[in-house]
């Protein structure tokens, strides 16, 4: 799922499609993905070459703006990898959703007043929880349909 993701948001982003493949994390079945860059070394993981793909758009503003801004920035995009991509079963996801729930309640962003890469990835991860959610509530795939909106209103990225 991760490849996708990035390669949505290198598209939403502006930027040529990267070439990526996948490898197992520590022993695990846990796929991570690795892209090749052009000059360097390989990137590998979600956050770190989401994180590059900003960067090299030149949408800094997307990893935060302040000091602050920035490290809570981070703080989501670990807990997207950490907790988020490792949801396992419903009391796991039950415990995430009633979290960020909390943490949201009187926000619209996860941080700062825009949009971020942590709202964005947040989304991402969510997405097919969600949509599996619903689907087992009854609202089967024609409902599953119109759940997939602008992301934020900052353009179709899904």
């Amino acid at each position: 799922m991760a490849v996708e993701e990035l390669t949505a948001l290198e598209k939403w982003l502006g930027l040529r499609a990267g070439k990526y493949s996948r490898r197992a994390q520590g022993g695990s079945q846990v796929q991570v993905p690795v892209l090749q860059t052009n000059k360097g070394p390989s990137l590998a993981g979600l956050a770190t070459i989401a994180s590059h793909l900003v960067t090299q758009a030149k949408k800094e503003e997307l990893l935060g703006v302040s000091v602050e801004e920035k490290a809570i920035v981070q703080q989501w995009l670990e807990y997207r990898t950490t907790r988020i991509d490792r949801l396992t079963s419903k009391e796991d996801v039950r415990t995430a959703l009633k979290d960020l729930n909390s943490y949201l309640e009187d926000k619209v962003y996860m941080a700062g007043n825009k949009i971020t890469l942590a709202d964005i990835l947040i989304y991402y991860g969510l997405h097919p929880i969600i949509v599996s959610i619903f689907q087992e509530k009854g609202g089967g795939k024609q409902s599953n349909e119109n759940f997939t909106p602008n992301v934020f209103g900052v353009g179709q990225i899904v």
